[in-house]
């Protein structure tokens, strides 16, 4: 018996412990912040909590159903008299406002503890970092439910940096001429193009190549020389398998945010032929020339061929169908790149696709659907 009263009383204060309350603070409730997606009322929920600052919280709410919107609302909570107070408005589809004018539905604050803040007739409590529960007390022909909201927070991983490089300044801007003699080029290393992608291991007979880079606020400039014992290109209509042609390819992400980018321009994966066509995969699901995005020159002497190219950056508003205007370049700016060569000698296909890039795994071909594996630069003096 002994031991059971002291094994309640050791719970009774650690439930206590647990459930301390907490002061009327925003920073005791910042776990609310982020993006959260559930379901209620049939429908799908979104609800999007701000960071406190300015002494407030502030959320939009939208409900779902069916593919269109039933209706919004706009959530604040404050700091008010040593408490909080959430307040809200509602509005329909047509952001017709359900409340007057100076009218707000209001919930004071009764309690924050560790894990659960509870308003008159709301409270979020909190499961995980990534899980929460709203609870909302809705009155109906005189009688009170409470409605469960159970949210997931979506969360954003940053970019993995799997290379950074910096890029020095041109004073002057190189001529896109391929005879690389530009001062930059002579001020600027050499970087290695020999990661394979794809294919069998080749030969330094076969195949090598290298890069250098610089910029200027039209542009990031490229020089790039690739040693390739045969140059093959197959298709005369540059929409026709253009990967399997020996092509230059660069991979641009403008923000440097990473992700998916297949068929969406989230970032670029340019292929610039032998012939000068510069293709991408477009919002429609097939290819599309991008030749006023790439400006290029190439020489071949030999075995040796002198890329020179300048690209305009377009940031992941740019629209297929619409007049679009490249952005300028400053110091400091960030950005993701990966440089690649398709090498094809004798086959219908290409034989090898080598990168710039480390890429883990099996499948390193995925540089034109994730921009997750390209490096990163940063611009520099």
């Amino acid at each position: 018996m002994k031991y059971l009263i002291v094994f309640l009383l050791a719970f009774t204060v650690t439930q206590a412990q647990n459930e301390k309350t907490l002061a009327p603070k925003l920073e005791n409730i910042a776990w609310i912040a982020g993006t959260w997606h559930g379901e209620a009322f049939g429908g799908i929920t979104e609800e999007i909590w701000s960071e406190p600052s300015a002494g407030s919280m502030m959320a939009t709410f939208k409900l779902i159903n069916d593919g269109k919107v039933t209706f919004y609302e706009i959530e604040v909570i404050r700091e008010v008299e040593n408490s909080l107070i959430l307040q809200l408005k509602h509005f329909g589809p047509n952001l017709k406002g359900w409340e007057t004018k100076e009218e707000t539905v209001d919930f004071p604050l009764k309690e924050i503890t560790e894990n659960k803040v509870v308003f008159e007739g709301m409270s979020f409590e909190k499961v995980s970092a990534t899980e929460m529960n709203v609870y909302v007390d809705i009155e109906d022909k005189g009688k009170i439910e409470t409605v469960t909201f159970n949210y997931k927070k979506t969360i954003v991983k940053p970019k993995q940096i799997n290379q950074f490089i910096h890029v020095k300044r041109a004073k002057t801007k190189p001529i896109v001429d391929g005879k690389a003699d530009d001062d930059i080029w002579s001020r600027t290393i050499w970087l290695p193009l020999n990661e394979l992608w794809l294919g069998e291991a080749y030969t330094i007979d076969d195949y090598s190549g290298r890069y250098k880079l610089s910029w200027a606020e039209d542009g990031l400039y490229l020089l790039a020389e690739i040693k390739d014992d045969i140059l093959i290109d197959n298709n005369p209509d540059p929409l026709v398998a253009w990967w399997d042609d020996d092509c230059l390819e660069v991979f641009i992400d403008e923000d440097n945010s990473g992700g998916e980018h297949q068929f969406n321009h989230n970032a670029f994966a340019y292929h610039i032929a032998l012939d000068g066509n510069v293709v991408d995969m477009s919002t429609e699901k097939t290819g599309k020339l991008y030749n006023s995005h790439i400006e290029s020159k190439h020489i071949t002497k030999g075995n040796t061929t002198l890329w020179e190219v300048k690209i305009s950056l377009f940031n992941d508003t740019y629209k297929d169908d619409a007049e679009n205007t490249p952005l300028k370049l400053e110091i400091g700016k960030v950005m993701g790149f990966a440089l690649a060569y398709c090498d094809n000698d004798t086959s219908k296909t290409r034989e090898n696709f080598i990168g710039s890039v480390f890429v883990e795994g099996e499948d390193k071909n995925r540089g034109w659907i994730d921009a997750n594996i390209f490096g990163t630069l940063k611009l520099s003096f």
